[in-house]
């Protein structure tokens, strides 16, 4: 994997005790400003960040395995990214798009158009976050069809907004104590092989007698998936399972949504995560790396579908702003420049050239499973069952020793992984050494 330049010294260095004074200051005021809800991972104040690695007010650095949760994939401090929101600031920082338009709007939903999955005519509307372009995927399914349910999966996440915490599957703490939720919302059984052992043709019948008794295609607007499920433990489905729930709802009028927001935009080592079996899905949501840290989401889907809401139907204040709109063309030419999508091979590769052995051996990683740098390791106690505490304790060593991986799965048990794309290799295998003491001294 060839080493990429970058502006910071690309090196793991913990220098106080964590936290440092500085940012220890700092949580003094975070607590006093902002509320408890938004707990931060690393006790840390971050003042910079380039490449794998963030720096806090103390000088530590440390290794990202986060990528501010699958965003920064052209690293957290993108030069051309940076000159492209610097530029673009000096001209105008926003007129909306649905007042007094511009071209950087149009020539972003271009680009989508192009690249993701299918030879159909698409058109591309832009939003602010993940949870508003599902959001939004919905209501155009909802006027496409004429029909109210929704369909999404166990283990989901689609959001924190009303109409995507239904769709969420996870209570606790992304629904617990905020309902009621909106309604004609229906959760199918998801494809989860290292525990349902189905080939994906019969866990796609299971899936899908379940629509046809407790919902009923004729009521069914849309079935909303990742196709690699991401809070909900980095789950990949088995082979044949999303195309034959994709010829179902072909076959029944019902709008497929591929939530790319995770696993989209060469994350899984092409450019969308539906590439790997040619699933071509109506709708495909898109938002986290897209423009290289500032908040830019996307659906782009079949023109006939995406026509579907009248004039004034779709939009909002700040969708497309046009700095976010010139950060995502530099994020996407960096992208394709720089071939993310073979780095993304090459790191998943990687990981799973060191972290395979290791599960062999520790009888405590029951898989380590997804495609480029997307991969989590499921981890359980002796007794094969999910172990959330040995996972946080893997967790907080990694943060401990200078590496910042998250924890995802209904039962908090899974370690995911998801370094920015251009991470150097000596780094990556570093942070990953550190990662394999903490399985081992831990198990």
């Amino acid at each position: 994997m060839k080493d990429l330049v970058h502006r910071l010294p690309q090196k793991r260095s913990i220098v106080t005790a964590l936290p440092g004074p500085k940012s220890a200051a700092f949580a003094e005021r975070r607590r006093a400003a902002v509320p408890r809800a938004l707990s931060p991972q690393l006790p840390s104040c971050v003042v910079d960040a380039d490449g794998g690695v963030l720096v806090d007010a103390d000088g530590n650095s440390f290794i990202d395995f986060a990528s501010g949760i699958a965003v920064t994939s052209v690293g957290a401090s993108n030069g051309r990214v940076a000159d492209a929101v610097a530029e673009s600031a000096h001209r105008f920082l926003h007129t909306s798009f649905m007042i007094s338009p511009y071209e950087s709007y149009v020539a972003v939903c271009e680009r989508l158009n192009e690249l993701t999955p299918g030879n159909h005519e698409r058109r591309t509307i832009l939003l602010n976050s993940g949870a508003e372009a599902v959001e939004n995927a919905v209501k155009i399914a909802r006027s496409h069809t004429g029909r109210p349910a929704v369909v999404v999966f166990e283990h989901a996440y689609h959001g924190r907004t009303n109409l995507t915490m239904a769709m969420t599957a996870k209570s606790a703490p992304y629904k617990s104590g905020f309902g009621p939720f909106a309604s004609d919302v229906y959760r199918a059984p998801m494809s989860y092989p290292l525990h349902d052992h189905l080939d994906g043709k019969t866990a796609a019948r299971r899936t899908i007698t379940m629509i046809e008794q407790q919902v009923g295609a004729s009521n069914l607007a849309c079935v909303v998936i990742e196709p690699i499920q991401g809070e909900g433990g980095f789950i990949e489905p088995a082979p044949g399972f999303l195309g034959a729930v994709v010829d179902w709802c072909r076959d029944n009028g019902v709008v497929f949504v591929a939530d790319e927001i995770q696993s989209g935009l060469c994350r899984t080592g092409d450019w969308f995560a539906c590439d790997r079996e040619g699933i071509v899905p109506d709708l495909v949501c898109t938002a986290k790396a897209i423009a290289g840290g500032m908040p830019l989401s996307a659906v782009t889907g079949r023109a006939e579908i995406m026509d579907a809401a009248g004039p004034g139907g779709l939009g909002g204040t700040y969708g497309g702003n046009p700095v976010t709109c010139d950060a995502a063309l530099a994020a996407l030419d960096q992208m394709a420049e720089l071939d993310l999508c073979d780095r993304a091979r090459d790191i998943g590769s990687i990981i799973h050239e060191v972290l395979d052995p290791v599960a062999a051996e520790s009888g405590r990683i029951a898989e380590v499973r997804g495609r480029g740098a997307m991969i989590a390791l499921e981890l359980t106690a002796p007794d094969g069952a999910p172990d959330k505490a040995y996972t946080s304790a893997v967790q907080a060593a990694c943060r401990d020793a200078g590496v910042l991986i998250l924890t995802c799965g209904m039962n908090g048990n899974v370690i995911r992984l998801l370094p920015p794309l251009v991470i150097n290799e000596e780094l990556l295998r570093e942070g990953l050494g550190v990662l394999t003491d903490a399985l081992t001294d831990r198990a």
